[in-house]
């Protein structure tokens, strides 16, 4: 696997013979028997190889088509002509019949634009994705998964394709052609075929209800309506707007306590006010403060400042010292600002240091209450609507004859490699989601609400799906699933311009692809199905993800031994929780275990994690990217386009190497190893064309010089503990996989 980001992917093209069987010109073929003459061909047709198939088939090369047989002399040509007025009628068939019942349909050819999935297959029917009848007699068994297949392979009906029930009322009679190319991305962003060296103990399965589009789709109303609650009484007793993404940052702070049952509103935290809420709200009173550039916009924020304080203190009950402080110091700043006009922008950066400190604390008293009032507001709304969902997701298993929750299977002590994440729950039926392509874009509808992406994530997911889905081995479930999965983290991260972004930017392919190599790297611990480079990771919802791969919440994940990148959202308590599970990990194994962390160098003031991080017992080594001089991927890169994948990290970022001694023993941080992963920066960060600017909301950057700090310990032997693959579940997790590898090799939300 190469280091260049992106790779491109190589196809399958066909092995072309000539007429009179010479050897071919892109390869020899696989059979012997092909190289043979074969019959006489117009010198429109081609006779190919299909490596599939292994078998020659024809290829008209003034149409395009690719036929099994040989076509039948007399058939018209739709160049010469297109009517088939001159074709002669086929032996057998009835005179009457006009020529254009005869003809290829354009839908045969291309499929059809619109398909439909999810309806119920009509009794005997065979599924979408069915092998032919004679692997139909040897099916794959939910302890042993099938080989993954790519979509297109052969049994499996292509997404283009229109259901075979209605192909079947109109199939014109001419000998039937290759299934059309399955999709193949021209870039990836990820290397499915790694396997996991993840080893946990078995677990039993969650206990969440399983994902559905009505439930997804009563969530999304219910959160939007929350954000709308939150707009509204920032405004109405602050007088602000909402800090940018700041109801993404209390999700994601809220569900690290959260002990509800919903898997996106909080429900049952304790305490009710939220630190990251009241924090962000109050750095904005009483106005927010920007970066400064020039001095016009020094000037103007300082008066903005000045006299939004003395407004907000006249305006509250606030006590008679605080009134005089607040009033004399905004009142002395606005005479100075009338009186100098010759002020530089450093003077009044001063000015306005100096203005906060004196009548930010009297302002901070003054607004306490009521930003612990907005706070405690949208967590019982949020606590209301978790009940609501509750009940209706209840309502419908019971309509459907199916019970909340099923006596677990009973879970054995033993350690298994990682498998996804399982529910306890049956799914229930699941309705009609609609499919389309636009360009290089896949639609999935359902009841007018529509979500996007683009068809390289798309056949991702489906390979995901494949890997890991046990319960759904005919698809049936699939489109409707990977509605639920956009949908979730469509409403999690918000519909605003580059909204959600931020949080879940990924590290670049060349650093993933050094990271496998240098330190055995299999897993990630922060992720999703729509920006994962590997096929096991942690991700937020084990109900809509666990069908894609994911092993659940990292805070609830237990490993044994393994090596992990950890690249958390930047939520300060999520992060400091991070530390916290990784420290308890470390010191409870004894198995070989490194953390491999990436957090961003926040240290005006620094943040609890890296504080606790740069003094933890099990740091070996610590090395820091400056800013603006490496690159994330875009967490919309399901979605963006292609140039605007990456985008410049306004803010160094520090990497942690954090291992037990067996851990260090076996991936020592040495300067070999760290060279190669400061090389995939500086490779990934020097691609041509300009980056986009990085998303907003970061904090300011802090740009430090690189700086290496190693810390050794004495290496103990490493111990060797049996390791089970359990038996129901994702046994591809261990074995390489080839036939996946054309569709899905590397090149990196």
């Amino acid at each position: 696997m190469s280091n260049e980001s992106p790779t491109l992917v190589k196809g399958e093209g066909p092995v072309t013979l000539s007429p009179s069987g010479s050897t071919p010109s892109q390869g020899s073929p696989l059979s012997p028997t092909s190289a043979s003459k074969g019959p006489e061909l117009p010198g429109r047709l081609g006779r190919c190889w299909s490596k599939r198939e292994n078998r020659p088939y024809y290829f008209n090369r003034f149409t395009n088509q690719s036929l099994w047989e040989m076509p039948v002399l007399g058939q018209h040509d739709v160049i010469s002509d297109p009517l088939g007025l001159n074709a002669a009628p086929e032996e057998g068939a009835d005179c009457n019949l006009g020529n254009g019942q005869r003809k290829r349909r354009i839908s045969e050819e291309q499929g059809r634009r619109l398909t439909i999935l999810n309806e119920p297959s009509a009794p005997g029917a065979k599924p979408w994705n069915s092998a032919p009848d004679d692997k139909q007699s040897q099916p794959a068994t939910p302890s042993t998964p099938s080989t993954p297949s790519t979509p297109g392979t052969p049994g499996a009906k292509p997404w283009s394709s229109a259901p075979e029930d209605k192909q079947s009322q109109s199939a014109p009679s001419v000998a039937p052609g290759p299934s059309p190319a399955p999709y193949r991305p021209a870039v990836v962003y990820w290397d499915l075929d790694i396997p996991t060296n993840a080893v946990i103990r078995e677990r039993p399965p969650d206990p969440q209800l399983p994902p559905h589009p009505e439930v997804e789709l009563h969530r999304a109303q219910l959160v939007t309506k929350l954000r709308q609650h939150y707009l509204e009484l920032c405004h109405q007793r602050e007088g602000i707007d909402p800090p940018r993404e700041s109801f993404n940052r209390w999700l994601l702070e809220r569900k690290v306590i959260d002990k509800g049952g919903d898997p996106l509103l909080p429900s049952n935290c304790d305490p009710v006010i939220s630190p990251s809420m009241f924090r962000e709200v109050m750095n904005d009173i009483p106005i927010r403060l920007s970066r400064i550039k020039y001095k016009e916009e020094a000037r103007r924020q300082l008066f903005r400042y000045a006299e939004a304080a003395k407004k907000m203190i006249d305006s509250r009950n606030a006590p008679q010292d605080s009134r005089k402080v607040v009033k004399w110091n905004t009142e002395d700043t606005m005479s100075w600002l009338r009186r100098d006009h010759s002020a530089s922008k450093e003077d009044y950066m001063d000015r306005l240091d100096h203005l906060r400190k004196q009548c930010g604390p009297h302002v901070t008293a003054v607004a306490k209450d009521s930003v612990e009032g907005i706070c405690s507001k949208i967590y019982h709304i949020s606590a209301e609507y978790s009940r609501r969902l509750k009940a209706a997701h209840t309502a419908l298993m019971k309509e459907c004859n199916l019970s909340e929750g099923c006596e677990p299977p009973e879970v054995q002590d033993r350690l298994v490699y990682c498998y996804p994440a399982r529910l306890a729950s049956p799914s229930p039926p699941q309705p009609r989601v609609e499919l389309h392509f636009e360009n290089e874009v896949a639609c999935l509808r359902y009841k007018g609400e529509m979500v996007k992406i683009n068809r390289g994530h798309f056949s991702k997911l489906e390979l995901l799906y494949r890997y890991s889905c046990i319960d759904d081995a005919r698809f049936e479930k699939f489109l409707s699933r990977v509605w639920c999965l956009i949908k979730r983290y469509q409403v999690m991260f918000g519909s605003g311009v580059n909204e959600g972004t931020g949080l879940q930017g990924a590290l670049p392919v060349a650093v993933f692809e050094a990271l496998n190599k240098q330190f055995g790297v299999s897993f990630e611990c922060f992720a999703s199905p729509l920006n994962c480079y590997f096929k096991q990771f942690c991700s937020a919802f084990p109900d809509t993800d666990g069908f894609f791969g994911s092993r659940g919440p990292f805070l609830s994940f237990r490993p044994a031994s393994g090596s992990f990148e950890a690249n958390p959202p930047f939520s300060e308590e999520l992060m400091d929780a991070m530390v916290t599970h990784f420290e308890e990990l470390l010191d409870s194994s004894t198995e070989p275990l490194s953390f491999i962390i990436f957090v961003p160098e926040w240290r005006d003031p620094a943040t609890p994690a890296l504080i606790r991080l740069e003094a933890s017992r099990f740091l070996r080594h610590q090395l820091t990217v400056s800013a603006y001089e490496h690159e994330y991927r875009s967490g919309s890169q399901h979605i963006c386009k292609r140039d605007e994948m990456y985008y410049k990290a306004v803010h160094g970022t520090v990497v942690f190497f954090l291992q037990n001694a067996a851990g260090f023993a076996k991936w020592e941080p040495n300067a070999e190893r760290l060279a190669e992963i400061t090389s995939a920066y500086q490779s990934s960060s020097s691609r041509p064309g300009p980056a986009p600017a990085a998303p907003p909301g970061d904090k300011d950057p802090t740009p430090k010089a690189a700086t290496t700090t190693t810390t050794t310990t004495t290496a103990t032997t490493e111990r060797t503990t049996s390791v089970e693959s359990p038996g129901p579940h994702d046994n591809n997790n261990n074995t390489n996989n080839t036939n996946s590898s054309s569709l899905e090799k590397s090149s990196s939300d």
